[in-house]
């Protein structure tokens, strides 16, 4: 993908917080994605089963099933229902050590919360590229 634009690509938000979720949401469709925003990581698993996403987006810290949990059961998921599909962490309770442990757990990228849209964009964006 050589542009900036999010066109053709599923994303999936998985995030409590509403007004956080929503703003994702408009950014991310801005940019041409269809995106499907979930409250929890149960939601957030139907919406892998159901959608075909390129991408899914989630925070760790969330009610019912948080997003290693969420991670665990996407991994568990046969290839062709996406159990492959690259996975970012967002979280605001990072550091050195549990960057590690997620990368070793099995997402792809993971984001400091707060971060910048140009830093979340260029995340997404080479995640998409490979």
């Amino acid at each position: 993908m050589s542009s900036n634009r999010l066109d053709c690509c599923t994303i999936i938000v998985v995030e409590d917080h509403e007004d956080a979720r929503t703003y994702l949401g408009v950014f991310l469709g801005g940019l041409g994605a269809n995106v499907v925003l979930a409250k929890d990581g149960i939601e957030g698993l139907d919406a892998v089963k159901k959608y075909d996403p390129d991408l899914v987006i989630t925070d760790l810290k969330m009610p019912r099933m948080d997003g290693f949990e969420l991670l665990r059961e996407i991994r568990g998921l046969k290839p062709d229902v996406r159990g492959g599909v690259p996975i970012i962490a967002m979280t605001a309770f990072g550091t050195t050590i549990e960057n590690a442990r997620l990368a070793n757990l099995g997402f792809q990228a993971w984001m400091q919360k707060p971060f910048t849209i140009e830093k979340f964009l260029a995340t997404i964006l080479a995640l998409l590229d490979t």
